[in-house]
C-alpha cells in the first residue's frame, strides 16, 4: 500500500485542485493494490506513474461570434491520455462544468474502459466550457467551426478520433466534421457519432443506453435472474437514459423514474417510456410536461430536492441506474437506497457514485456494475464506425446490435472471471479495474519506455 500512497501523493501534488481526476485515480489504484503487490514488474517499470500522466494535454482559446455580432470566448480541451492500445479515442463534452480536472478524469476512465472492450483503442477526452443550451443553430455551428480550427491539427483517423458526449450530438459532430473536411480536404473517419448520411454508424445514438441494458442483463443472468418485472430507478433524460429506458421496456422491466435539469419524474406504476422519449427527443420539452397526460405521476422540482442528495434515489425499487453525471449518488442517497433494499446498481454515467456512497454500497454487498464496463457500448460502437469508415462499408443495424451485445457480454465475462480470480466474482469494480489496467499495462511494457 505504501507504493500506491506514494503515487497518489504525487498525483495530488502535481495536479492541484483537480478533485475529479484525483478521485478517479484513487478509486482505481486503491482497488488494484493487491494485484500490484503480486505483479511487481509494473512497479519496477513505473507503469502506474506513466499511466496517470497523459501523453499530451492541449488547452486552447475558442473565440466565436454570437447572433448579435458579439465576440464570445471559451476554453477548449483535448487530453490524449494513452495510445498504448490504439489511437486515442473518447468523446467531446460541451458543458459549463468542463475544466481540466473533469476532462482528465474522463480521459483516465476512458483508457480502462476502452481496454475492457478488447478493441484496438487508446483513451482520450475533450470538450469545452461552452453551453449549447439556448444557443441558435448558427451559434453552435460557429462555435464548432472555431473549436475544430484548433483541434484539427491534433487529431486524425489513426491518431485521435473524438466522438460526442454531453452537449455534443449528431448536429455538433456534423459541424465539426464539416470544418475538419474543409481545412484538411479529407473525407475520413476522424470523428465518430456522425450522422448516417456522413458515413456514421447505425445505432450509434442508441449504443450506450442499449449497452448498459445488455450489461445489466448479463449481471442478472449470472445470478440466475432476469429484468422481467424489475422496478428500476433511472436518472437523466439524455441519450443514455432514454435508450436504456427503451431497452429496459423491451425486457419487460418497470421504469419508475427519470430526471432532467429541472427535476425528477416518478410514477409508482411505471412511466410511459414512449411519451418520455417523445417529450425529450422530439419536442425538447421538460419532463414536467409528462403530467399533462399522466396526472398520477409525480414531478419534484430541483429546489425541493433533499439537501443531502437527489430525489430520484429516494424511492423503493429493485435496480438503480444513474445516467446523468459524475458524483450524482451521494452518501445519503446510498443510505436511502440500501434502506429501500435497492441492492443492484448499474452505472450508465461516468463515475456517478461518490467515494462515500461507494463505501456504503460495499459494506452492504450491493451488486454494482461500474461505469467503465457498463457504459462501454458507446465507444465500442464508435470503433464499429471506425471499422466501417476504414473499409468503406456500411453495416446494417442488426449487425451492429449483434456485435454490441457480444462486446457487452464479453466485458462482463472478462471482469467477472478476473474478480473471481482475485476476490469475489460479484466484485465487478475490482474485476474491471484489474482487467482494464492489465491490458494497458502489458502493452506499455512491450513498447518500452515511451
Amino acid at each position: 500500500m505504501e507504493y500506491i500512497e506514494q503515487v497518489l501523493k504525487s498525483v495530488k501534488s502535481s495536479n492541484p485542485n483537480e478533485t475529479e481526476f484525483y478521485q478517479a485515480v484513487e478509486e482505481v489504484l486503491s482497488s488494484i493494490n493487491q494485484y500490484l503487490e503480486i505483479n511487481d514488474k509494473y512497479q519496477k517499470n513505473s507503469i502506474v506513474e506513466r499511466l496517470v500522466e497523459p501523453e499530451r494535454q492541449v488547452i486552447f482559446r475558442v473565440p466565436w461570434l454570437d447572433d448579435l455580432g458579439n465576440v464570445q470566448v471559451n476554453r477548449g480541451f483535448r487530453i490524449e491520455f494513452s495510445s498504448s492500445l490504439g489511437p486515442f479515442k473518447g468523446g467531446l463534452r460541451f458543458h459549463p462544468s468542463v475544466n481540466q480536472s473533469v476532462v482528465k478524469f474522463l480521459g483516465f476512465e476512458q483508457v480502462l474502459k476502452n481496454a475492457l472492450t478488447g478493441l484496438p483503442l487508446g483513451g482520450g477526452k475533450g470538450g469545452a466550457d461552452f453551453n449549447p443550451k439556448d444557443k441558435s443553430d448558427h451559434e453552435i455551428m460557429r462555435f464548432c467551426q472555431s473549436y475544430m480550427t484548433e483541434l484539427f491539427r491534433h487529431i486524425g483517423a489513426n491518431t485521435d478520433v473524438p466522438a460526442g458526449d454531453i452537449g455534443v450530438g449528431a448536429r455538433e459532430i456534423g459541424y465539426l466534421f464539416g470544418q475538419y473536411k474543409r481545412i484538411t480536404n479529407q473525407f475520413s473517419g476522424v470523428l465518430t457519432g456522425k450522422p448516417e448520411s456522413l458515413n456514421g454508424s447505425s445505432l450509434r445514438t442508441e449504443a450506450t443506453g442499449y449497452g448498459v441494458a445488455y450489461f445489466l442483463s448479463a449481471m442478472l443472468d449470472a445470478k440466475g435472474d432476469s429484468l422481467t418485472g424489475k422496478r428500476c430507478l433511472v436518472s437523466g433524460a439524455g441519450n443514455v437514459a432514454l435508450y436504456l429506458m427503451k431497452k429496459l421496456d423491451e425486457y419487460d422491466a418497470v421504469i419508475l423514474s427519470c430526471s432532467d435539469s429541472k427535476g425528477t419524474l416518478y410514477s409508482k406504476n411505471g412511466l410511459d417510456v414512449k411519451l418520455v422519449m417523445h417529450l425529450k427527443s422530439e419536442r425538447g420539452a421538460e419532463l414536467r410536461d409528462y403530467l399533462n397526460e399522466h396526472k398520477d405521476a409525480e414531478f419534484t422540482p430541483v429546489n425541493q430536492y433533499p439537501s443531502d442528495g437527489h430525489q430520484v434515489w429516494r424511492y423503493e425499487a429493485d435496480i438503480v441506474l444513474p445516467c446523468a453525471t459524475q458524483n450524482e449518488i451521494t452518501k445519503d442517497d446510498a443510505k436511502a437506497l440500501v434502506e429501500n433494499r435497492c441492492l443492484t446498481v448499474c452505472e450508465g454515467a461516468n463515475m456517478p457514485t461518490t467515494p462515500e456512497a461507494m463505501k456504503i454500497f460495499k459494506e452492504h454487498n450491493v451488486y454494482l456494475g461500474p461505469s467503465k464496463a457498463a457504459n462501454a457500448g458507446g465507444v465500442a460502437t464508435s470503433q464499429f464506425e471506425m471499422a466501417q469508415n476504414a473499409s468503406m462499408q456500411k453495416w446494417q443495424s442488426e449487425q451492429v446490435d449483434e456485435k454490441l451485445q457480444q462486446v457487452m457480454k464479453s466485458i462482463f465475462n472478462t471482469i467477472s472471471v478476473t474478480a473471481k480470480q482475485y476476490s469475489n466474482e460479484h466484485d465487478l469494480v475490482l474485476g474491471a479495474n484489474i482487467a482494464g489496467f492489465e491490458r494497458v499495462a502489458d502493452a506499455m511494457l512491450k513498447q518500452g519506455v515511451v
